[in-house]
């Protein structure tokens, strides 16, 4: 199977996967699919069932609850954790807020995604860690 260069160039100048070296980038990108959206696309829906993990390659998205919105995620960032790992409905919507290119793991495959790269994995829990200190932050 080959693995386009381009994209692991653009990969690999992502947090989530900078401890990585081309040959494990190699190894990984395979397995995952690159999907894409359009400006104004939904993503995800609020209640959706597991969609899967979604890492913004490039690209820039809104993550709206009720009509306000919480947060805009870029590129490095990812979406569906919660939902993946929680098996629980997903609380807020995804828009892409600009043309939107992805990665993306199915929820069947989230688990050994993120057991067979704990380097990945390390990183997500990082960002995990921070989103948590920034929501704790803001109710203090």
């Amino acid at each position: 199977m080959s693995v386009d260069i381009a994209l692991v160039d653009s990969v690999s100048r992502l947090a989530l996967f900078r401890d990585l070296g081309q040959p494990e980038l190699e190894l990984l990108l395979p397995g995952l699919e690159e999907v894409s959206f359009g400006e104004g696309s939904w993503v995800v829906r609020r209640g959706q069932m597991d969609p899967g993990l979604f890492i913004i390659v490039d690209g820039e998205v809104s993550v709206v609850l009720e009509g306000e919105e919480l947060a805009a995620l870029t590129a490095g960032s990812f979406f569906g954790e919660i939902s993946a790992l929680l098996d629980e409905p997903v609380v807020a919507d995804v828009i892409a807020r600009t043309p939107l290119r992805c990665l993306y793991v199915p929820p069947d495959g989230v688990e050994d995604f993120l057991l067979a790269n704990p380097k990945v994995m390390y990183r997500m829990l990082q960002t995990e860690a921070r989103r948590l200190k920034t929501t704790d932050e803001l109710r203090t």
